[in-house]
């Protein structure tokens, strides 16, 4: 079970930006600019400490969320999507004219017992 995933779409620019830029990382922070819309940066470009909390991989990228946000959103399965417009961070697919967003859905009870049932993430 997983609680991160990515749509087919949002797929497609995120291998377009790895081929570009390498390692990244998307991380959530619930803080400024665009709120609680999930950054791409490159992997040593963000500056990770003990409260982030790694929530999975999607197509090889390691996705975080600040461990505040992610009391808010423990509960909660989220899909990773892409849509035209600019947000106002500094992530990457930004000159593209597109920004990454989330879609969010209740954890089924089998996926809220697999997945915060003594674990952290």
């Amino acid at each position: 079970m997983e609680r991160i995933a990515i749509t087919d779409k949002a797929s497609k620019i995120l291998e377009q930006l790895k081929q570009k830029y390498g390692e990244l990382i998307f991380h959530q922070s619930g803080g400024c600019c665009d709120g609680s819309a999930p950054m791409l940066f490159e992997k040593d470009d963000m500056y990770l400490d003990e409260s982030d909390v790694l929530l999975g991989t999607i197509n090889g990228v390691n996705f975080y969320m600040n461990q505040d946000q992610f009391e808010y959103w423990k509960h909660t399965h989220l899909t990773v999507d892409i849509t035209e417009g600019r947000g106002a961070s500094f992530s990457l697919e930004i000159p593209l004219g597109l920004r990454f967003l989330i879609h969010s859905r209740l954890l089924t009870k089998e996926e809220e017992a697999f997945l915060n049932t003594n674990k952290k993430s």
